[in-house]
């Protein structure tokens, strides 16, 4: 199950998360939407994680991480594949 995580803290690191993450079931994957041109987080990423744990995480939602409350829903599919590059 892949999970949006939005809301990060900026300072978040890919183990602090998958930290978070581990309470609820095996992470396989945690993936930081960067910024392109400065390569700082854009405050949103996605968690992959089997389908028990990564229905446990949904609970996550609203829980705080670095003193922000975190957006956690199941992640879509994007429509008509990836944006103009």
């Amino acid at each position: 199950m892949r999970l949006y995580v939005g809301n990060l803290p900026w300072s978040a690191t890919e183990d602090e998360i998958r930290d978070f993450f581990g309470g609820f079931g095996e992470v396989k994957s945690v993936t930081i939407i960067t910024d392109r041109e400065t390569g700082r987080s854009r405050g949103f990423g996605f968690v992959e994680m089997d389908d028990g744990g990564g229905q446990s995480a949904l609970s996550a939602n609203g829980r705080e991480m670095g003193g922000r409350p975190l957006n956690v829903s199941e992640a879509r599919q994007r429509e008509g594949g990836r944006g103009p590059r």
